[in-house]
């Protein structure tokens, strides 16, 4: 086996973890917009049934305390986002 074929394996495999980091990153993104949804959906579902008659009023509060809560945390994650985005374009280069 050449020397460079050895290289590029054991730097490929010391790479390999960063690459499953951001896998790992990628799903936890992914799950918590499924879950923002479900929330979201979940809620209104809630609310159109307490129009209705077919809902606990205490459902339909909890309902929405739940979405306010989701909606105010998405709210945040976003600021903290364009807070770091902002940063990087003032580094110098």
């Amino acid at each position: 086996m050449d020397i460079k074929a050895i290289s590029a394996a054991q730097k490929y495999s010391a790479a390999k973890p960063a690459v499953l980091a951001e896998e790992t990153a990628t799903s936890f993104f992914r799950d918590a917009a499924s879950d923002f949804a479900q929330v979201l959906v979940k809620s209104e579902t809630v609310a159109k049934e307490s129009m209705i008659g077919d809902a606990d009023p205490h459902a339909l509060v909890q309902a929405l305390a739940q979405t306010e809560l989701v909606v105010e945390t998405a709210v945040a994650v976003r600021n903290k986002v364009v807070e770091a985005y902002q940063e990087i374009l003032r580094m110098p280069v």
